[in-house]
């Protein structure tokens, strides 16, 4: 059936599909979706299997089901996965080569869900390689299909994708640790039990119970305010690391033994480190907005650093067209080679407890060599003039510029290490800023003064 643009366009957005349920998405909505994705795999000759997994919120299951009828119904078999972390739909979609869909909207309220799609092998299905195309089905209603229909088998995966993450990063060796992990009542809860059991780390769960209305917290790490319990729970428990995963779990924050957050940048150093240790020379990705002691470290090793703008799809893209052996964004995506170019916060997890298990420091001073340069986070504002808010900013900073960068909105060098970059959001009036500098009071100045103009 046809269905409104406007609605269409509102719900598959540039990397996914999202909405509200019952209000934007259905289980017809969705089977249409799976129709239309279905049939851009058949005219790109790939037949098939589709395998489809799903996250704990209570559409989910239900929603999933309907996305593979419309599958099936256009000759296309399923694989059910059932309950899945993305990264464990990720690996399920590499391990058999088909394309996959993911039921999930990640870290948003209960009230929402989704899809992240991804052809096989796990790569990505954005708007320019493929979600355009599926926007346009959903609108003007899917062709029947002639042929026989598909049908639909289950699989549980997860045991087999333990196993697999466990084997790209062995932990087996290291010292006995006590982890604190925060689920936020998302996948994670799901997964870390399956990885983490056979392994020398003592796991002390928070919020494990698969909810999806979130009762306790928001499954975010990247909100501070969502990092609170988990902080807390690490000085009570007196964990040597706390670990806290995003509602579908393909992001991970990492909390050290004192309870304070370890930035994501410092994090894809670390990883950068040790993937450049086993792949000498190669090419590590990483955004915008990380810290310039990224590509510097890269630099130092012997890697080459490539610099993308902020969001999976470009990564991804990258990735495959550099062949990098790992990537690194902001906001706790971690990219791997080895992992068919997917992100996985569980890998990203992996690799801390292995560098933090085979030396004696805690995680705090392990980190300090990582911890270059001092950073503001992202700060959002609210503008009716994105464009004209950044040109005042870029004018006002002229005379101390060194450098300007226009990738993703802009970047201004300002030498000495400070630099800041301001960038406008793709789906709402907000003009992001983040801002490096050497010392906690250089950053603090910055802010006040860019934010002066932003906000005038």
């Amino acid at each position: 059936m046809a269905r409104p643009a406007d609605l269409v366009h509102s719900v598959i957005k540039a990397y996914d599909v999202r909405g509200v349920v019952g209000e934007q998405i259905d289980e017809a909505f969705v089977s249409d979706v799976g129709a239309a994705f279905a049939r851009l795999i058949r005219e790109e000759g790939v037949s098939g299997r589709v395998v489809v997994g799903h996250d704990m919120r209570d559409s989910s299951p239900t929603l999933s089901a309907a996305f593979a009828q419309g599958v099936c119904a256009q000759g296309l078999d399923v694989v059910l996965i059932g309950l899945a972390s993305t990264d464990q739909l990720y690996y399920a979609s590499g391990i058999m080569d088909c394309p996959g869909a993911m039921f999930t909207a990640s870290h948003n309220p209960a009230k929402y869900n989704g899809i992240k799609l991804c052809r096989a092998g796990a790569k990505p299905v954005g708007q320019d390689s493929g979600l355009a195309t599926i926007s346009e089905g959903v609108v003007h209603g899917v062709p029947s299909y002639d042929g026989d229909i598909g049908s639909v088998t289950e699989q549980d995966v997860l045991e087999d994708y333990a196993t697999f993450v466990r084997e790209l990063v062995d932990i087996s060796g290291i010292r006995s640790l006590s982890v604190a992990v925060d689920a936020g009542n998302g996948m994670g809860g799901h997964t870390v039990p399956a990885v983490l059991t056979p392994t020398p780390v003592t796991v002390h769960p928070l919020f494990f119970e698969l909810d999806g209305t979130f009762p306790n917290h928001e499954a975010n790490p990247l909100e501070p305010a969502n990092l609170v319990d988990l902080q807390k729970f690490v000085r009570e428990t007196g964990a040597d690391i706390g670990l806290a995963f995003d509602g579908d779990a393909d992001r991970c924050f990492v909390v050290d033994e004192r309870g304070e957050p370890v930035s994501p940048s410092a994090i894809t150093a670390l990883v950068a480190e040790r993937e450049l240790a086993k792949h000498p020379e190669s090419t590590i990705i990483h955004n915008l907005i990380t810290s310039r002691s990224v590509p510097e470290l890269v630099e130092r090793l012997g890697g080459t650093a490539v610099r993308t703008r902020v969001g999976h799809s470009f990564i991804k893209a990258l990735m495959a067209e550099t062949g990098a052996v790992f990537g690194g964004e902001h906001s706790a995506h971690y990219y791997f080679r080895d992992f068919w170019g997917a992100d996985s916060g569980m890998l990203a997890a992996l690799h801390v407890l292995a560098a933090l298990g085979t030396q004696d420091r805690p995680l705090s001073e392990l980190m300090s060599k990582y911890e270059v340069y001092s950073a503001s986070g992202e700060i959002n504002s609210t503008v009716a003039d994105a464009a004209g808010r950044t040109a005042a900013v870029v004018e006002a900073f002229a005379d101390r510029t060194v450098a300007v960068d226009e990738l993703d909105g802009v970047t201004i060098d300002l030498g000495d290490a400070a630099w800041f970059s301001l960038r406008s959001s793709n789906t709402e009036p907000l003009l992001r800023l983040n801002v490096e500098a050497r010392t906690d009071e250089d950053v603090d100045r910055l802010t006040t003064e860019i934010l002066s103009i932003v906000r005038a």
